[in-house]
């Protein structure tokens, strides 16, 4: 499976998460994106959604608002850490299935 994971602030590319994705033998697309400057960050995650069309988009923490700004045209989109729970996304149960 292919990623697109778009990193948190102060994280950088091939940090834990997504090291842990391609060590299961995942494609990751890793691009590094800029604290400071939100626009040049989403045009690049949308430059390489474009170029290497992943199966998924990951975003972690504050990469999760330059996914929700790409034009992804797909359903494979996931957030990790706190993005959801700050824009009022029900918790995910804990239970086993």
């Amino acid at each position: 499976m292919k990623f697109l994971f778009l990193h948190g602030s102060t994280s950088i590319p091939g940090d834990v998460k997504p090291t842990y994705l391609a060590q299961h033998s995942h494609e990751v697309i890793n691009p590094a994106l800029p604290d400071d400057d939100f626009a040049e960050a989403v045009r690049i995650a949308q430059t390489e959604f474009d170029q290497h069309r992943p199966d998924v988009v990951v975003g972690s923490s504050r990469g999760g608002k330059f996914a929700m700004s790409i034009n992804s045209r797909q359903p494979g989109l996931s957030f990790s850490a706190q993005l959801g729970r700050n824009m009022g996304l029900p918790r995910p149960s804990r239970k086993a299935p």
